[in-house]
């Protein structure tokens, strides 16, 4: 399977950043810290290495409880339009990632406190993430985050990036 170019975006990807700029599409869980470092470290670095950012989830409820429900958070969020607002706030934040923080984020970002919870438990919602997470396994994802670029995966990236090696 190959991921990471222009013609293997779906409709329903989250993407972020400039279209002229590489591809890179990230494979993560809101319950993981190295995901919110890549995510600090992506952000920082923006300016000077601009990349098309694809979110993409591999939440495993053997890694964390709530990795499942963060991910359906999100994308609940995203419905109503506010995926990469949500994504930001939940990296910003990881300590607090129960119901009721949810629910305080989303009357926040502004949503529709009743929809928010009724899509993040909708079937087409719990779908999605579990699609994204079989995919991610099925390409060969190990471990959160894992980078695709070009097509294949890249931890090299995420080391360069994350660690400045």
């Amino acid at each position: 399977m190959w991921i990471g170019m222009d013609s293997d975006l779906r409709t329903d990807d989250h993407v972020r950043g400039p279209n002229e700029a590489e591809l890179v599409v990230v494979y993560a869980d809101f319950t993981c810290p190295y995901c919110a470092l890549a995510h600090a470290r992506l952000t920082q670095l923006a300016a000077e290495l601009p990349v098309r950012r694809v979110f993409r989830h591999l939440a495993l409820k053997t890694k964390h409880p709530r990795a499942v429900a963060l991910g359906c958070a999100a994308e609940a969020a995203g419905l109503q339009g506010a995926f990469w607002p949500f994504h930001d706030a939940v990296y910003a934040d990881q300590g607090r990632i129960d119901d009721p923080h949810l629910w305080e984020l989303a009357r926040r970002l502004g949503l529709d406190v009743d929809r928010f919870e009724a899509d993040r438990r909708s079937s087409a919602v719990i779908e999605r993430v579990q699609r994204d997470t079989k995919e991610a396994v099925l390409a060969g994802a190990m471990t959160t985050p894992t980078f695709f670029a070009n097509g294949k995966p890249d931890q090299a990236r995420y080391h360069e990036v994350v660690h400045n090696e």
